[in-house]
Order: structure tokens, then C-alpha cells, then sequence
């Protein structure tokens, strides 16, 4: 086995379009712990070269990224909107959350079931005159439109959608139905 060097991995990396935060990620370690790999500050454990090396070559083996399988544009709702509209367009598209942008930059997401949390705690009447940012979750995890679609599945083991991000601006949204479609 041939060890890359910190500069051959950081190339690696650029080249299929990843963060060092995604990387980190998805081999489950930290993002201070690539960037201080990749400057060759620290001597690595194996097994987590291993695992840095495991990810940069599942990235390069896919052929499929985010920018291929993702809906654009994005439905979503601006934190000062009412809630009202996010159920809206809910039932509208036949979906169930939505993420909320301020200014084309995703800040966080909403649901059906936090809506019917907060109907539940201080009813019908109440929840109407609300606002989008009070029943606001955190937001879907983003990815650029280059990250490759094993990513994108690992992500979605664990989020209902994720978010294709490119320079600060949303691009697209991928669900577990768009992967589903790519069955057939």
C-alpha cells in the first residue's frame, strides 16, 4: 500500500470537489483533523488515513454527483413569511418540509410535524398568525453540486433532503425520491 503524501491527498480532494468539512464527515473524523493531515502539522493513525483514503476513492469512483440528480429550483420560504404559506406550498407540491432561505442562503428548514407540534401545544388559532421562523429546525445538510452521489446517499441514511450549494447560493435540493428515481 502506497501512503499518500498531505499534498496528493489535498489535490485529491480539490479534484473531486469536496470540503475538507465533507471529508471529515463522511470518514467521521474532524475537520481540523484533514486540515492539519493535509498541512502535514500531524502524523496520522492508519486507520484514519485509511478512512480519508476510503472516501476520496468512493468520491472518485462515482460518476453520478449532486448537480446530476438534483430538483432545481428550490421550493422554500424566507424565515418572515408566514406560516400559513409554508403549508401552502406543502400541500400544494405534495411534500412535507421545506427549507428556509434568507436571502438565497439556506438558515434552517420546517415540516409538517413541527407545524403540527406547535398546533398541538398552542392550537389552531395561534399557530396561524406565526411566523416560518417560529417553528424553524435546523437546516439540511449542504453539499456542492460536484460531490459524488455516495455522499449524497450517506447524507440521506440520516436527513430527509439535502441541499446543493455552490458559491454561498442554492442550487438544488435532493430527496430520497430523487435517488429512488434513479432506479429506473
Amino acid at each position: 500500500m502506497e501512503i499518500p503524501t498531505p499534498a496528493e491527498l489535498r489535490e485529491k480532494r480539490l479534484r473531486m470537489g469536496l470540503k475538507q468539512a465533507d471529508v471529515a464527515r463522511m470518514a467521521g473524523i474532524s475537520q481540523s483533523m484533514v486540515a492539519r493531515i493535509e498541512a502535514g502539522s500531524v502524523d496520522p493513525r492508519v486507520s484514519t488515513l485509511a478512512k480519508i483514503v476510503d472516501v476520496l476513492q468512493a468520491a472518485e469512483h462515482s460518476t453520478v454527483t449532486a448537480a446530476t440528480v438534483m430538483t432545481a429550483p428550490v421550493l422554500s420560504v424566507n424565515p418572515d413569511d408566514p406560516v400559513n404559506r409554508a403549508v401552502e406550498i406543502m400541500g400544494q407540491n405534495g411534500i412535507s418540509q421545506l427549507p428556509v432561505l434568507e436571502g438565497g442562503v439556506p438558515v434552517g428548514c420546517i415540516s409538517e410535524s413541527a407545524i403540527m407540534s406547535a398546533m398541538e401545544e398552542g392550537g389552531l388559532h395561534q399557530t396561524h398568525r406565526k411566523l416560518v421562523q417560529d417553528y424553524m429546525e435546523p437546516g439540511f445538510p449542504t453539499v456542492p453540486p460536484t460531490a459524488p452521489i455516495d455522499t449524497i446517499v450517506h447524507l440521506l441514511h440520516h436527513n430527509h433532503a439535502v441541499i446543493v450549494v455552490e458559491q454561498g447560493k442554492v442550487q438544488g435540493v435532493i430527496t430520497k425520491h430523487d435517488l429512488i428515481s434513479l432506479i429506473t
